[in-house]
């Protein structure tokens, strides 16, 4: 039986290519609210797990094919209000773990029609400007020196 509350834990998973293009997809209960993948840990769930399945669930692609990157950063923000229903009565933070995920390429995800309506692939610093949350533009501004913390081969802008 599921919880009748979220956990106020969840999880950003960067999604980005060599030439540092980012992944951003519009909600669809938000209006022009661009983000990267992000999803709350169910009961018994790691990080992790969580942008595994997060991943899956709303671009349709599998981490194990591609390299997910704990960036070992851990936010804490105010629940936008829109969403508060959704936790136990009183919560207001929650816990965001980071993470990368780096793939090869441009790729065409498929979305959950449920919770998303759009995608763009941007460059890192233009997907920071058109993202709606703090957190999630403060990660992609971190994408450079994260992916290079990884050890991403990159590709030099412009030359790609």
């Amino acid at each position: 039986m599921p919880a009748p509350y979220k956990r106020p834990e969840s999880v950003l998973v960067v999604i980005y290519t060599p030439d540092l293009k980012s992944l951003i997809i519009e909600r669809t209960d938000f209006k022009d609210a661009w983000q990267s993948v992000t999803g709350s840990l169910e009961e018994d769930e790691t990080p992790r797990a969580t942008a595994r399945r997060e991943v899956q669930e709303e671009v349709g692609i599998d981490t194990d094919l591609h390299e997910l990157q704990d960036w070992g950063i851990c936010n804490e923000w105010e629940i936008y209000e829109i969403w508060r229903h959704r936790y136990a009565p009183g919560v207001i933070q929650n816990t965001e773990h980071v993470f990368g995920l780096l793939v090869p390429e441009l790729f065409e995800p498929t979305l959950s029609v449920r919770e998303h309506s759009g995608w763009l692939w941007r460059d890192w610093n233009v997907a920071a400007e058109a993202v709606f949350s703090p957190s999630n533009a403060d990660a992609l501004r971190l994408l450079p020196e994260m992916a290079e913390k990884f050890g991403a081969r990159l590709i030099p802008q412009g030359n790609a």
